[in-house]
């Protein structure tokens, strides 16, 4: 097994109590159906800089608005979890999935 991160883009944050209670209920649903296979639930991302030899610039594109760690067989099976992810599901962001793997 493998693990993936996911790094989710758009989406937003919730106004009111009833659209935090909604969206809370609906990531943790998600995380019920990903099961032992959560390895870090993530957060939301804020504030963001790129920083490189020639020094820090804001980031260009899409911005990451936060992330999650699954386990999984194959990039196919987290693919399935990240297609289920709430904000894919209600079409308000995506989700971007990458393998990681133990380089030390």
């Amino acid at each position: 097994m493998a693990n993936f991160l996911l790094l989710y883009k758009g989406g937003g944050m919730p106004t009111t109590d009833e659209e935090k209670k909604k969206s809370l209920d609906e990531w943790a649903e998600w995380m019920k159906q990903c099961g032992d296979a959560l390895v870090d639930p993530g957060n939301p991302c804020s504030n963001s800089k790129s920083v490189s030899k020639s020094g820090e610039s804001d980031v260009k594109g899409e911005l990451v608005t936060g992330y999650s760690v699954i386990k999984a067989d194959s990039m196919e099976h987290a693919l399935k979890a990240a297609s289920m992810v709430p904000l894919v599901v209600d079409g308000s962001g995506s989700c971007d999935v990458y393998e990681t793997f133990a380089a030390m």
